[in-house]
């Protein structure tokens, strides 16, 4: 499975604060992936997230993930996760 590239990381920033992202630890994945099992985690759009997240960026202070899809980040806020 592709993973997103170190370099990549390094230069994208959260659309909506410009703020740097920093890829998500496992815990922090765990987490939300409860929430999808479960069925109440939603997207900053108000949409259900239906597929575990294997991957994804933090912003820097810690209230954001951003999902990365298939080793490509998904850098919409409307699609971002509220942490």
């Amino acid at each position: 499975m592709p993973q997103v590239s170190s370099e990549l990381v390094e230069i994208l920033v959260c659309p909506e604060t410009k703020q740097p992202v920093a890829l998500a630890s496992a815990e922090q994945l765990e987490k939300l992936n409860a929430g999808v099992r479960d069925g109440s985690l939603r997207n900053r759009g108000g949409e259900a997230v239906g597929d575990e997240i294997v991957e994804g960026l933090v912003r820097e202070d810690g209230k954001v993930l951003y999902v990365v899809d298939d080793g490509i980040p998904v850098m919409l806020v409307e699609e971002s996760i509220e942490l």
